[in-house]
């Protein structure tokens, strides 16, 4: 049967690349991570680590597809990636660039292209059991940059492709207006605005009473506090989960956005906050979903 072969999910993120490598009964065959390659504008470098990536696993376990996930407004239907802020990308054909590299590789496997957050939510809301696969769950890694995806019944909602952008939304008020929402409200904003070299050196100078990281810290949760507070307010949320880096601050990060939610929401359901079972591994799961399940049927989830 094919989908006895293995499957190669690839998660393409703003500074790495996460892969990983299942057999048939899901278990892990090999994980790598790649720093993601800068000044592609058409995704040729990202093809040859694509490529790169297969070969290897290919060499591990005969390969019967591959799950790309990345950034941006993705159009999953024609493999194309309408925009992507982080990457520089507009109109980017990644899918038929990547399985141009594959076949001249050799390597004659389906090949599945789809957004890094919703297939990051499909692995969320399949490891939470029942009590995600009803109602309405956002799903929200806060890494490089900010994204979401919604989940209603199970089912992630992909608005033609350009559901779930909350990062890109623009600031009109306040201290930090005119500046997009991730900017702010981010992983590498928080590590960018503290000047450190990770969210976390931020949070560990948070702990350590640092009155300019904590100054930063608070602004991230604040702007991060209403984003979700819209979306909650919008699609009815029963739950949030958050993942990405920015989640291994801990109590840090779940106390204040709890606490600022329940102080936004007036009359509205608070939805519970939890960190991501997958941790940043989340994309990399979807993505092989993806493959598996385009394997076993022929269409994308």
């Amino acid at each position: 049967m094919a989908s006895a072969a293995a499957v190669l999910g690839v998660d393409v993120g703003g500074t790495g690349i996460k892969a990983r490598l299942t057999g048939a009964d899901g278990l892990v065959l090999d994980e790598v991570r790649v720093p993601t390659p800068r000044d592609d504008p058409r995704a040729e470098q990202l093809a040859a680590v694509v490529g790169a990536l297969a070969t290897q696993a290919a060499e591990r376990a005969p390969l019967a597809a591959v799950g790309l996930v990345t950034p941006g407004v993705v159009d999953e239907t024609t493999g194309t990636v309408v925009l992507a802020v982080n990457l520089g990308w507009r109109d980017v054909p990644v899918g038929d660039t990547v399985r141009a590299e594959l076949r001249r590789r050799g390597i004659d496997a389906p090949l599945a292209v789809g957004h890094d957050v919703r297939a990051g939510a499909l692995a969320e809301v399949r490891a939470g059991g029942p009590a995600l696969a009803r109602g309405s769950v956002a799903f929200v890694p806060v890494g490089t940059g900010l994204a979401s995806a919604l989940v209603v019944d199970g089912h992630v909602v992909p608005g033609g492709g350009w559901a779930g952008e909350i990062g890109q939304v623009r600031i009109t008020a306040g201290p930090h207006a005119g500046l997009r929402v991730e900017e702010i409200a981010s992983a590498g904003a928080v590590a960018r605005r503290t000047g450190t070299a990770s969210a976390l050196d931020a949070v560990r100078r948070v702990h350590a009473g640092d009155p300019v990281a904590t100054a930063v810290w608070d602004d991230c949760v604040a702007v991060l506090a209403d984003a979700l507070a819209w979306t909650t307010a919008v699609a009815g949320c029963h739950t949030v989960v958050v993942g990405g880096g920015l989640a291994l601050a801990g109590d840090l990060l779940f106390d204040g956005l709890r606490a600022r939610l329940t102080e936004r929401l007036v009359g509205v359901r608070v939805p519970a906050v939890v960190a991501a079972q997958h941790g940043d591994a989340a994309g990399a799961i979807g993505a092989d979903a993806l493959a598996r399940h385009l394997l076993e049927t022929g269409v994308l989830v």
